[in-house]
């Protein structure tokens, strides 16, 4: 048995494909967030060991692809985004905004856990 951060995470858990072939998935180790005023940072390093930033802030729910994360044809239409806090599974489903040389994700919640430093992995789930 899964145990959800929220009833959000609960509810979004279930609409995400089963099917591999549904999705693009990036699973990202995030360094140390360095915390500016409305937003945190941290940088990753993709396939090709070549290193971006990551930066998350509040704000209307959204998020612009990395285009070193994915070798995209077309531009998904969402993402989910998820995460584990304390032993659960925090899960968001985000619209894609666009594609950027670093990717950016705005959700409050993601944003306040970041600067409390509550997780260091993020899975990147982009449905077409």
């Amino acid at each position: 048995m899964s145990l959800f951060y929220d009833e959000i995470s609960k509810s979004l858990s279930s609409e995400i494909p089963l099917s591999k072939n549904s999705y693009l998935k990036a699973m990202l180790d995030l360094e140390k967030f360095e915390i500016g005023q409305s937003y945190v940072t941290s940088k990753v390093k993709n396939k090709k060991n070549d290193t971006f930033v990551v930066n998350i802030q509040g704000g209307s729910p959204g998020i612009d692809i990395s285009d070193s994360l994915f070798n995209l044809t077309e531009i998904p239409k969402i993402a989910y985004v998820r995460t584990m806090i304390d032993n659960t599974i925090l899960v968001r489903k985000l619209p894609v905004l666009g594609v950027k040389e670093w990717l950016l994700i705005y959700e409050n919640t993601l944003f306040l856990l970041a600067v409390k430093e509550k997780y260091g992995e993020l899975e990147i789930l982009c449905v077409f």
